[in-house]
């Protein structure tokens, strides 16, 4: 196993390690800072993965992670910028809440106010201690197998916290703008905690951009980014990832979900052109009878841009049901990888999981690897899987040219109706807009 990829920056995170326990280790809960304590060590022995490991071999990290990076230090983006790059990534005609993260850290001074009591929305800092934050913060992620939550959770500065009340039945979605904004090359560890209480209800949609000062050839961004989102029993979250952002910024998503009995979670991830390094690590850990979860994955994959989809769905009880159907629309030099896991234990008898995953290619240059599993111990299931890599229907592209219609549009129609099996699932409508028009934008750029 290769344990680190830049002696740089790997001995850099112990030294920064080592500086952080001696300054927080009175300031923080004995309970947390053991936790870190773990965390770290899983770290040391694990570092950074290379292609040795598994989950990676379709990822050579070096390009990505060379360099000196600020992995400490404060930052302080530009106000304006931030101001614009907000306008910029809300949802026209959508009526929500707006939580503002800039580089991990909640600005409430640019996010709305919720004039809910059963909401209550604070930095991760300030939740620290709480009954909620003790019983769910670090509980559910495997440390030992995951090695940047690992690191994350051994260095993270702070976050956003989101708390549903039981039985709160929140009619507005709440939608988070996070925002990268930096002029060096730095190393952002964000964090989230969502608890969405029993019986509770509420969309949550969460936007990722970037400044465009980070297209400057001496700025590069790494965010490694981890979400712990527990949905409580008889519990409804409909969860929205839309991502963009900039070639120079590289972003490794890592977000744990735990479902209680009879809840439901439902994950809509759409992302286009622009990022460099796009990982997105979905673990769904189902530990009641009778959940249903559903997860709805669009990526559009342009440049030179990598792509990782990691998904599990880990069903441990019986009479459970998960869907996935994840769809890639693959142009220029693009890479795509899809490995999905669907993981049915001995006692989860009459599961219902199905997975597929669908690719468009628009170019020859471009590559997928899309790896579909199932490992299933019981014996009472109905499960299946699947995995498509294809180019246009020449039959229907000629239908719709011979019916005037230009060559560029006609395509255009083809993969709208290729990505419609996604989008049609999305329930907000000024969402679903929003995504189809970031598709027509992504396709022409």
């Amino acid at each position: 196993m290769v344990k680190q990829i830049t002696n740089s920056l790997y001995n850099q995170f112990i030294a920064d390690f080592e500086l952080r326990s001696i300054l927080s280790a009175s300031s923080e809960p004995a309970e947390l800072h053991a936790l870190r304590e773990t965390a770290f060590e899983e770290f040391r022995g694990l570092g950074f993965p290379g292609t040795k490991v598994e989950d990676w071999k379709y990822i050579n990290l070096t390009p990505f992670l060379q360099g000196e990076f600020i992995t400490l230090q404060d930052l302080e983006p530009l106000e304006t910028a931030s101001v614009a790059l907000i306008a910029k990534a809300k949802i026209k005609s959508l009526d929500c809440y707006h939580l503002v993260v800039i580089n991990g850290q909640y600005d409430p001074a640019l996010s709305d106010a919720i004039q809910d009591e059963n909401v209550l929305v604070s930095s991760l800092s300030s939740a620290t201690g709480t009954a909620a934050f003790n019983a769910h913060f670090g509980k559910s992620i495997a440390l030992d197998q995951n090695h940047f939550a690992a690191l994350n959770t051994a260095l993270f500065r702070d976050g956003l916290f989101i708390e549903i009340k039981s039985k709160a039945i929140i009619e507005k979605p709440i939608h988070v703008i996070h925002i990268v904004s930096a002029d060096n090359k730095v190393f952002l560890q964000p964090r989230q905690l969502y608890i969405i209480g029993a019986q509770a209800q509420v969309s949550i949609i969460e936007s990722y951009v970037s400044d465009d000062g980070i297209e400057n050839a001496a700025t590069r961004v790494f965010v490694n980014n981890v979400s712990e989102i527990v949905v409580g029993e008889q519990a409804q979250l409909q969860h929205y990832y839309i991502q963009a952002g900039s070639k120079s910024t590289s972003y490794v998503h890592h977000t744990e979900i735990v479902q209680r009995a009879s809840s439901l979670y439902n994950n809509y991830k759409a992302s286009f052109p622009g990022t460099g390094l796009l990982r997105n690590n979905l673990n769904v850990s189902l530990e009641g009878e009778n959940i249903e979860s559903h997860l709805y994955g669009l990526y559009l994959a342009g440049g030179q841009q990598l792509v990782d989809n990691h998904t599990v769905v880990d069903h441990k009880k019986p009479h459970c049901h998960s869907n996935e159907l994840y769809k890639g629309v693959m142009k220029d030099e693009a890479v795509a990888i899809f490995n999905g896991k669907i993981l049915v234990r001995k006692n989860a008898q009459k599961t219902n999981a199905f997975q597929k995953n669908n690719n468009l290619m628009l170019s020859k240059t471009a590559v997928v690897d899309s790896k579909p599993q199932l490992e299933i111990f019981a014996d009472d299931v109905k499960c299946s899987h699947g995995s498509t890599i294809g180019q246009f229907n020449e039959d229907a592209l000629f239908y719709l040219k011979a019916r005037g219609i230009g060559d560029e549009k006609a395509k255009a129609l083809l993969i709208h109706a290729f990505a419609y099996d996604v989008t049609e699932k999305i329930p907000i409508a000024a969402v679903q807009v929003y995504i189809n028009q970031l598709i027509e934008e992504g396709l022409r750029n």
